[in-house]
Parts: structure tokens; sequence; C-alpha cells
């Protein structure tokens, strides 16, 4: 049985760092914030020993790949290019997309942009959402939750970066990798938000001391600028969004959440998932909720990787 292997490859003007496995019709794993391919470690080696070609970036700005210093070469239209000249460095014509959290945003846009060039989607903890024609996301956030949410916090250049730096990369990744809150992430006034989520003492049994350490290893080298330029993109992403204002997902896709992830419950999560609007915007969608926190592909590995190939499964090898 094959290994994961390591390369670099350029793709959309960066070069970008990839962990890869299998052979087959291919599979992309896209992270969110703070991670790394890493957080795929489960359900790489199982789906690639199950006929797939399972490719798993470190996303713009993160781990080993490329990471632009401007937050404007980090909007949707970046992350997706990165993703299609990735898909043409193998010589495929579409693969299938696995995201979660800004990864889940990125495979969204990916079948919102190029539907030709994907199979289906299967999408952890962020649902699609409509675009506002009337309010800039950040704009809206900071009306509804006030500038101590943690999105407000993220947009000023190097106010998250220095906050982080107080504490160390491994400290750092306890606060957000085993965040187990359920409420929305709003610091009182006058804290920042790393200062307000707490360090937990002792692991929950889903990560090790040395899979943290892989983590803080990776964001010592790379800082933190780059995974925060994605949130300081929102604004921007919002303007150049205005000519898909409307437009639905038509590509077969799969949506994941935890029942205790963070808002689930508080901010109309919920009745969003299961509701009409978010399935007239993705037709052809399936919901699921586990019994699982934000991270759930680690927490529930086995439970996450099933709802991945159960729904790989429905479609033909030859396809």
């Amino acid at each position: 049985m094959s290994e994961v292997t390591h390369q670099r490859v350029k793709t959309n003007g960066i070069w970008m760092h990839l962990a890869e496995q299998g052979t087959g019709p291919l599979v992309l794993l896209l992270h969110g914030f703070p991670e790394l391919w890493f957080s795929w470690r489960h359900q790489i080696t199982y789906l690639a020993n199950h006929g797939y070609h399972v490719v798993a970036p470190d996303l713009r700005g993160y781990g080993d790949t490329d990471s632009p210093l401007s937050h404007t070469s980090y909007t949707v239209h970046h992350l997706v290019g990165d993703l299609i000249g990735l898909l043409d460095h193998f010589n495929e014509p579409q693969a299938f997309v696995v995201g979660h959290d800004w990864g889940a945003v990125v495979a969204w846009h990916m079948g919102l942009f190029r539907p030709d060039r994907v199979k289906g989607i299967v999408n952890f903890r962020v649902p699609f959402l409509a675009r506002s024609p009337d309010i800039r996301p950040v704009d809206s956030m900071r009306q509804i939750f006030g500038d101590g949410f943690y999105i407000c916090q993220f947009q000023e250049p190097g106010r998250a970066e220095g906050a982080f730096a107080r504490y160390d990369y491994v400290a750092v990744m306890k606060k957000f990798l085993l965040l187990n809150k359920t409420d929305n992430l709003i610091a009182p006034p006058g804290m920042e938000i790393i200062d307000y989520l707490e360090t937990p003492s002792v692991l929950p049994p889903w990560i090790t001391e040395e899979e943290l350490q892989v983590y803080a290893d990776k964001f010592q080298e790379s800082g933190f600028t780059g995974p925060l330029n994605y949130y300081r993109a929102m604004n921007l992403n919002w303007e150049l969004l205005a000519p898909w204002e409307g437009s639905k997902i038509t590509v077969p896709s799969k949506f994941i959440i935890g029942s205790k992830d963070i808002g689930f419950e508080a901010n109309g999560t919920k009745e969003y998932v299961l509701g009409e609007i978010f399935k007239s915007l993705v037709p052809n969608l399936e919901v699921v909720i586990l019994d699982g926190h934000h991270f759930i592909q680690q927490e529930k590995p086995q439970e996450a990787t099933n709802e991945i190939f159960s729904f790989l499964c429905k479609f033909s090898v030859n396809q």
C-alpha cells in the first residue's frame, strides 16, 4: 500500500505544498483555520486505500505553501484559482472537493465558479450563504456582535498577531483546536479573543501533545498573517462576488456539522442548514448533523470519514 508523500507544485503564481496518497478519482481535502493538511490525517489513508487519489494541500498562507503578504491576495478567486491549478497539474478535468471551515468556503466557491471542474462537494461546518446585496459581511458582524467578535478583531493588520505572540505556539493551538464553546466567540470589552479563549489543562482523547506540536512547529515557521488574511479579505470578497448575486450551486453536495459547533444553536445555524433557504441555494444537497464540536473530522474521525466515503460511493468510477 502506498504511503503519504509530499511535494510542492507551482499553481496560480505560488508554490503549494501537498500531502498525497493513492490512485483513482481525485479528492481534494481542504483544511480550515488555524490548520494544515495534517487535519485530514485520519481521512487520507482510508480514502486512498478505498480507491481514490487523495490530495490535501496546505492552503495559501499556511504551512509549507507560499504566504503572500497582502490580504488582497486571499480572495476566494485566488483560493479557487490555486485549486484549478492543482487539477491542471494532475491533468484531471474534475475532482471531488471536501472542505472544513475556510476550506468549505473555498469548496463552495469552486462549485459556484467552476461547476465543470467539480464532481461533488462534501463540506463541514460552514454552509453556503447568499450574498447580502446591502451590507458587507464584516460590517454586518460588527453591527450584530460588536467589536469583540473574533472576526472583527482579526481585521486590523498586526492586532491578532501581536496578541497571539503573548503565548507559545502550542498554547495558541490548544486555545483554537480544543475549543469546546458552543456560543459565539466574542471577547468582553477591552480583551483580545486569544486571551478570552481557555487553554485546557487536559487533552481530549482525540488529539495528542505530539499532534499539537506538528501544528505549533509549522505556525512558528509561517506565522499567522496568511491565515488571518482570509478574514481580512471578507469585505473584498463581497465586492468581487456581486456578479454571482442570486446564483445557485448545482453541484451534488453534502453538508456535515457538529451539534456542539460554535454558534450552531445560538446563531440560527441549525434552523438555516435544516431549512428551505439553504436547499434553494444548493438544490442537490444532503445535510447531516453529527454529535461533535468544531474540528469534527479529527474529533470523530471514523464518522466523518464514513460520511465522506458514502457520498463518494454514489458516483460511478467511470463518471
